[in-house]
């Protein structure tokens, strides 16, 4: 499926750039008997309704030409939302300083799932500033680790 998701990738790019957003994920996943193409978009200020039926209409005239994937799909798209991925370069600098969720491949200190402030980054690993019961604590992530990295929002 990752050969899809980067194909559509290609196809819609250029869409929504015309457009003025930001492509922020492209997913493909079977759930249950039927596919679903969810693609996230962003742009100063947010996206809304009128936005994404916007880039929806845009982009199915070109997903019907290019055709790209052969199953019957549902395609959504939506905001990332508050809680957005950390995909992209950018996306992990404009998070510095912010509260962020990790989930992990295997455990590190006995945890998969971290919750915390991002305090840096670069190419090998991911900072954090993380509670553990009455003491905050910088740990380090390996980025190889890493399943899902986004935005948190703490109340």
């Amino acid at each position: 499926m990752s050969k899809i998701t980067e194909r559509v990738e290609e196809i819609v790019t250029p869409i929504i750039q015309d457009l003025g957003f930001e492509l922020v994920d492209v997913e493909y996943v079977k759930e249950g008997p039927d596919y679903y193409l969810r693609i996230a978009i962003d742009k100063e200020g947010g996206i809304d309704i009128s936005d994404c039926a916007l880039a929806s209409e845009k982009i199915s005239e070109v997903m019907d030409k290019e055709d790209p994937i052969t199953d019957a799909y549902f395609m959504d798209v939506s905001s990332p939302g508050a809680e957005r991925p950390l995909k992209k370069e950018a996306d992990y600098t404009a998070a510095v300083g912010h509260p962020v969720y990790v989930k992990l491949y295997e455990e590190i200190g006995g945890d998969k799932e971290w919750l915390g402030e991002l305090v840096k980054f670069d190419a090998e690993t991911v900072t954090m500033s993380v509670r553990i019961k009455t003491r905050t604590k910088e740990i380090e992530l390996p980025r190889k680790k890493i399943a899902k990295i986004r935005r948190a929002v703490i109340l």
